[in-house]
């Protein structure tokens, strides 16, 4: 005769399962905003940043120097190079 497993004996499971299921949820939705946000990116960048080449000066120089660290630091931690290196 085979033993039932009691509910105190499955619940942890379960519970894991609902964790993990959760988790998974959270990964997606964080996931989905980066996606959009690089299409968003991507697509500004094609438009130049919204500026005219005949209209370039310093500040957006600057602009989009300042862009381009945030993009690194995520950049180097997402593939551990820079500082983020092993």
């Amino acid at each position: 005769m085979t033993r039932r497993a009691t509910d105190s004996e499955t619940a942890p499971a379960t519970g894991s399962r609902e964790r993990s299921n959760k988790a998974l949820d959270a990964f997606l939705a964080a996931k989905f905003e980066i996606d959009a946000m690089l299409e968003r990116l991507a697509t500004l960048s094609a438009d130049h940043f919204d500026t005219s080449p005949d209209e370039i000066h310093w500040g957006h120089v600057g602009t989009l120097n300042h862009y381009r660290a945030k993009l690194r630091e995520i950049s180097d931690m997402a593939f551990h190079e820079g500082e983020h290196a092993e």
